[in-house]
């Protein structure tokens, strides 16, 4: 187990046991460090999966090519099919046989244990491998991780790069289990809207209070009631790479008034920047009832049913959405 989690689970009061995920050859957490990753890689069941993309100038399958580490497959978080546009809505989970297809073709199955790898430019990069981590989630397979620092971090620790022509691999047959509790739709977001449930706004502030609008959203605003908890604030930059702040979660935490056993949905634009929130609220604060709304402000935005909520100096305005 990675000290970082050691540090997290000391200073939350996680236990070992939430947090870890056993495979047959060894043990991980949903966040493991660049030593950990380097003193793994020769398990013959270990996939290292590289999803760089142009989000925070990550790069892509000719920098991968340039600089990767050993062993390491390549999949570009934006243009292999890891979310989806679907009825004008952008950033949807594909159907469950395109994904098997996608993640089977990577040569990963059942027994595999998988490390997703950022790009560790920026905090939306780092919603690109929770993004992914999540869909595995999602897909019933646990063993998943997430490098902490990406491959910048990788990068500057030191440990080895290799270049050239990537390492060949079989396709292999990915059967999912579909999770259906771990993805909210926009019915479910109107429920919880009526029940005791908390819904989490993950974009920046400017965006929570309507200051500022994604195009992908039709109007400005959030969605009634939601509180904010900034994806950003999860990430430091450390000398150039990014790293999940685990030491001032709990305070984040407390700051927004969440309750860990109380249903949760994360949400953001185009279930993105929601991926992070989800990520550090589940796997790492140990949150057993959260799911992530994939439609996010596109989807609840595109009928004129719905309303938003600006909340500009202090005072909070419900209104329709306008034609």
């Amino acid at each position: 187990m990675s000290r970082l989690l050691f540090a997290l689970i000391g200073a939350l009061g996680f236990s070992t046991q939430a947090l870890a995920l056993e495979t047959t050859q060894f043990e991980t957490t949903p966040l493991v460090d660049a030593q950990w990753l380097n003193d793994h890689l020769d398990q013959d069941e270990l996939v290292v999966l590289d999803v760089r993309s142009a989000i925070d100038n990550g790069g892509d399958a000719e920098s991968f090519a340039e600089a990767r580490i050993p062993g390491s497959r390549y999949s570009s978080y934006t243009d292999d099919g890891w979310r989806e546009t679907r009825d004008n809505v952008a950033g949807l989970m594909p159907e469950v046989s395109e994904l098997e297809t996608l993640i089977g073709n990577l040569g990963i199955d059942k027994d595999s244990a998988v490390v997703i790898v950022p790009a560790g430019t920026g905090a939306t990069d780092f919603g690109s491998a929770a993004r992914v981590y999540w869909t595995f989630k999602v897909l019933g397979h646990d063993e998943v991780a997430i490098l902490n620092g990406g491959f910048a971090g990788w990068q500057q620790q030191g440990f080895e790069i290799v270049s050239g022509e990537p390492d060949r691999y079989d396709a292999a047959e990915f059967d999912a289990t579909l999770r259906e509790a771990l993805v909210a739709s926009t019915e479910d977001v109107e429920a919880a809207r009526e029940s005791q449930a908390q819904l989490v706004d993950a974009r920046p502030t400017d965006y929570f209070t309507g200051d500022k609008k994604s195009s992908a959203a039709r109007v400005a605003g959030t969605i009634p009631g939601a509180r904010n908890l900034p994806h950003q604030s999860h990430l430091n930059d450390q000398n150039g790479a990014y790293y999940l702040d685990v030491d001032g979660l709990q305070s984040r935490i407390n700051a927004t008034e969440l309750d860990s056993s109380v249903r949760t949905i994360a949400f953001c634009n185009t279930g993105h920047w929601a991926a992070t929130d989800w990520f550090v609220l589940s796997e790492v604060a140990g949150f057993e009832n959260i799911a992530m709304y994939d439609g996010s402000m596109a989807a609840w935005t595109i009928s004129d049913s719905r309303p938003v909520q600006l909340a500009r100096e202090g005072i909070k305005q419900v209104r329709e959405l306008l034609n």
